[in-house]
């Protein structure tokens, strides 16, 4: 006969199983709802070509290009700064008062809407820096918009790292800076890469940020610098979807755009986990 405290884990684990399920049902739900009225869009013609007729014929290659230059750019302008921040935090910041500030206030700045990077990004980069509408002002709104999440996992990563490691190599007569170089970032590589994938589908899927500082309704051109501005894949789908004037033909587009957007997530995220899987092998050899 069950007693009290099993009858009330296997309640628990039942409820756990119910959320899992009725989680899992409402992602393969959107997923095939995209896949279904996305793929039939879904050509060489429509990722290779620009738009035609404001939208309602060709493809959306400009915004592909556009979307893969603020993402990669945004990410490696924010990677090395988190990880910096992240190395202060947990190696050098004192005293204990001003570090719990520190990570409180970056905590804080990782759960702010994203809207309110975007009026940043437009205040700083775009009107007081006059970087103006342009990938550089969109890159760096959307850096900011994910330093917090890299500071965080970096951190986290940097603490798993074993602490024999840190002595091992301090007794051994390595300084700090070595140590943090040479065993601690090393250790901790294949979590910070979590962070990195986490980054890029966070930036590459942000309309509100790149509304005032980057993106364009249409244009047919490709960039040719960081000073111009772009099409990129989510605006894109928010203008089809909020201001298309030929809902027949640019809804089925924006659903092809967004199975686009989708697949561009899960290639680069995937890349990531490859060399994630790559770096933990060689340290199992």
């Amino acid at each position: 006969m069950m007693n009290m405290r099993s009858i009330k884990q296997f309640a628990g684990l039942s409820a756990l199983n119910i959320l899992t399920f009725l989680t899992a049902s409402v992602l393969f739900i959107f997923i095939a709802i995209i896949l279904y009225k996305g793929f039939g869009v879904l050509s060489w013609e429509f990722v290779s070509e620009s738009p035609r007729k404001f939208m309602t014929e060709g493809g959306i290659f400009p915004a592909i290009v556009g979307t893969f230059w603020l993402t990669m750019i945004s990410v490696l302008i924010s990677l090395p700064f988190g990880v910096m921040t992240a190395v202060y935090l947990t190696s050098f910041a004192r005293p204990y008062w001003f570090v719990r500030s520190l990570r409180v206030t970056i905590s804080t700045l990782a759960a702010v809407p994203s809207i309110i990077y975007g009026l940043f990004g437009m205040a700083v980069f775009v009107i007081y820096f006059g970087f103006d509408v342009s990938i550089l002002s969109g890159s760096l709104t959307l850096a900011v918009l994910v330093l917090p999440i890299i500071i965080n996992n970096t951190e986290e990563a940097l603490k798993t790292a074993p602490p024999e490691f840190r002595d091992a190599s301090l007794s051994l007569g390595a300084s700090e800076r070595q140590t943090i170089l040479k065993v601690l970032l090393p250790a901790a590589l294949p979590n910070i890469l979590t962070g990195v994938i986490l980054a890029v589908g966070r930036v590459a899927g942000e309309t509100a940020p790149i509304l005032f500082t980057a993106a364009t309704f249409y244009t047919r051109r490709l960039p040719n610098s960081l000073s111009d501005e772009v099409m990129a894949l989510p605006y894109h789908i928010y203008a089809l979807m909020t201001e298309g004037s030929h809902p027949d033909k640019q809804v089925p587009i924006a659903y092809g755009t967004a199975l686009v957007l989708l697949i561009f997530v899960i290639l680069i995220s995937s890349t990531s986990i490859y060399f994630r899987y790559r770096i933990r092998k060689k340290r199992e050899w």
